[in-house]
């Protein structure tokens, strides 16, 4: 019999946004970030914040983030050294 095995669920939201500035993290238009989705793993949100940054590469005040989500749900977890 062949045994199934599943990684932890890793939840992580990728958004991105036009910043103020380029020396912080403060944006422009709240109501228009752009949310580009929740990923179960570090991996996938990678690839979908590599594919929308590069999208996007020409306005420096561009941003995208990728948010551990399963780092604010269960702050008491072992920490992940993958992501």
């Amino acid at each position: 019999m062949t045994e199934i095995t599943t990684s932890p669920q890793l939840l992580h939201l990728v958004f991105g946004g036009e910043l103020e500035s380029l020396d912080g993290v403060t944006f422009k238009d709240i109501a228009g970030l752009d949310i580009v989705g929740i990923y179960p793993n570090y991996a996938s949100a990678f690839a979908a914040w590599k594919g929308r940054a590069q999208q996007t590469v020409d306005n420096a005040h561009m941003r995208y983030f990728i948010v551990h989500l399963h780092r604010l749900l269960d702050p008491d977890a072992t920490p992940n050294p993958v992501g």
